[in-house]
C-alpha cells in the first residue's frame, strides 16, 4: 500500500478553507452560526495541535507517569463535561461520574492488555493512551445521556416512586425501571452503531488506519476489538452512573427528596 502522505501548512490551510465556506453559507442562509462555527473552528485547530505536541513529547520520553499524567487529565475532563450535562448537580454527582468512567475505564485496559493486544510495556503510549481516549470519550457520553435521562424520569414521577414506596418496595425497586430506561437510552447509540458498522459509513478509526496505510483486514481487526471495548466499557458506566445517581434521591429513611 501506498505510504501516509504528509500534509504541510498549505494542505493544512485548504482545509481550513472548507470551515470558512461553512461560515460563508451559514451567513448566505442567515442561519446564525458563524460565530459557533468560527470558534469551533479555532477550538478545534489550537486543542489538536497542542494536544498533538504533547503526545509528540509524551511518546518521546516513554515514561509510565508522564502516561498516567495526560490519562489523569483526559479523566478529569471527561468527568466534568459528562457532570455538566446531567441537571442533577449534587457534590457526589462530580466524584460519581469519575468514578464511573475510572472503574470501567481500568478494567476494560486491563482486560484488553492483558487478553488481547499484549504490549511489551503496559504503559506503551502508542496503545494506552488511544484506547483509553476513545473509551473515555464513549463513556462520557454514555453517562451524560443516562445520567441526564434517570435525572429527568425520577423528576417527573415522584408521585409514582412515593406509591411504590408506600407499599413496600425498596429505593432501588422503586427506581427499577426507570433505570432499565435510563441503561437503554443511553446505550442506544452504542447499539446503532454496531448494527451499522462498516455497512452505512467506516468508522473513524478505521478510515484512520487506511489512511496510515494500515492494511484493511488488519484495520478491521483492529476495529473489532475496539468496538467490543467501546461497547464494554458504555454498559459498565451506565450501571454505575445510574445505580449511583438513583441512591442520591434517598436519604436515611427511604424517602425520596427531588432536587
Amino acid at each position: 500500500m501506498q505510504d501516509l502522505i504528509k500534509l504541510d501548512l498549505v494542505n493544512l490551510a485548504s482545509a481550513v478553507a472548507l470551515m470558512g465556506i461553512a461560515i460563508g453559507l451559514s451567513a448566505w442562509e442567515r442561519i446564525g452560526l458563524e460565530l459557533n462555527l468560527a470558534l469551533a473552528t479555532g477550538r478545534s485547530i489550537l486543542q489538536l495541535v497542542v494536544l498533538g505536541y504533547v503526545l509528540d513529547f509524551i511518546f518521546a520520553v516513554d515514561n509510565p507517569w508522564a502516561v498516567l499524567a495526560i490519562l489523569a487529565v483526559l479523566l478529569i475532563i471527561a468527568a466534568i463535561v459528562a457532570r455538566n450535562r446531567i441537571t442533577q448537580k449534587s457534590p457526589q454527582t462530580l466524584l460519581l461520574v469519575w468514578g464511573a468512567i475510572l472503574v470501567s475505564t481500568v478494567l476494560t485496559l486491563v482486560y484488553s492488555h492483558l487478553l488481547i493486544i499484549h504490549p511489551d510495556k503496559w504503559y506503551e503510549p502508542q496503545y494506552v493512551i488511544p484506547l483509553a481516549g476513545i473509551v473515555f470519550s464513549n463513556a462520557m457520553n454514555t453517562a451524560a445521556i443516562s445520567g441526564e435521562r434517570l435525572v429527568s424520569v425520577i423528576n417527573s414521577s415522584q408521585m409514582e416512586i412515593e406509591t411504590h414506596l408506600s407499599l413496600g418496595a425498596t429505593p432501588q425497586q422503586a427506581v427499577a425501571q426507570y433505570r432499565k430506561e435510563a441503561i437503554r437510552a443511553g446505550l442506544i447509540p452504542t447499539l446503532n452503531q454496531m448494527m451499522v458498522i462498516g455497512m452505512v459509513s467506516l468508522p473513524p478509526i478505521f478510515t484512520g488506519q487506511l489512511l496510515s496505510g494500515v492494511n484493511p483486514r488488519e484495520a478491521a481487526s483492529y476495529q473489532i476489538v475496539i468496538m467490543f471495548i467501546i461497547t464494554f466499557a458504555n454498559v459498565l458506566t451506565t450501571l454505575l452512573i445510574t445505580r449511583g445517581l438513583s441512591r442520591q434521591f434517598f436519604n436515611f429513611a427511604y424517602q425520596i427528596q427531588i432536587r
